[in-house]
């Protein structure tokens, strides 16, 4: 079932926010552990996806272009903008933390490599580790988040399986028109390409580093023409 992934996703989100209206205090020094060993186990994941590779070449060219192509375009500032500006626009009408619970998660949520790669996962190889390892990250945020922004938060679960469920359908029916052995090929080197943007979250995650993994995404577009190149050319 392609949208399996997608579906915990949303129910661990609900059950996340649930659980944070009844824990309304709970310790900092436990949020940051918690969160810390969740970054952990997501780039041990990211590693995993990474080594997967068979053409390492091609999985450095996708995320230098992909770099290239996300700083020019500016993607992770547009994003923020657009969450300032959904912000600024739902939290000055009245709703008070509803709508700011309620954007803040579905950024959090929607906006990000995890999303994208688990969702493409789930519905070309019906793999759902990266959505449940995401499911896990974003359960666990949202219990925090509730703690804060309210209720609100639950909402993001429409989203988020809107979202992640119409790019796994997309997925589904990539084999229709696209050769199998392109297929097979694209399949592991975005996994790979994936699996480092993955990692960089993790990185970001644990407080390492401030990569903009947002940046990197045109990366997955990268590696479909390069993959389709190679493919012709031989």
């Amino acid at each position: 079932m392609f949208l399996l992934g997608t579906l915990v996703n949303g129910l661990l989100i609900v059950i996340g926010t649930l659980l944070g209206k009844l824990l309304n205090r709970i310790p900092e020094t436990m949020k940051d552990t918690v969160m810390k060993a969740i970054g952990l186990a997501v780039m041990v994941l990211g590693l995993q996806m990474g080594f997967k590779s068979e053409n390492f070449l091609i999985v450095i060219i996708s995320l230098v272009a992909g770099a290239v192509l996300g700083e020019m375009l500016r993607l992770e500032d547009k994003l923020n903008e657009l969450g300032n500006w959904l912000e600024s626009k739902l939290g000055s009408n009245g709703k008070g933390s509803i709508s700011e619970g309620f954007v803040t998660a579905t950024l959090i949520f929607v906006i990000g490599a995890m999303a994208i790669i688990g969702a493409l996962d789930s519905g070309i190889r019906g793999d759902h580790d990266v959505l449940y390892t995401k499911s896990l990250l974003d359960g666990f945020t949202s219990l925090i988040l509730t703690t804060t922004l309210g209720i609100g938060v639950i909402f993001s679960a429409i989203p988020v399986v809107l979202y992640q469920g119409l790019i796994a359908l997309f997925a589904t029916q990539i084999d229709l028109f696209v050769p199998k052995a392109l297929m097979d090929q694209f399949i592991v080197e975005m996994t790979a390409t994936g699996g480092i943007m993955i990692f960089a979250i993790g990185l970001n995650m644990i407080g390492l580093t401030k990569i903009k993994v947002g940046n990197l995404l045109p990366g997955i577009v990268v590696v479909g023409v390069v993959v389709a190149i190679l493919y012709a050319m031989n």
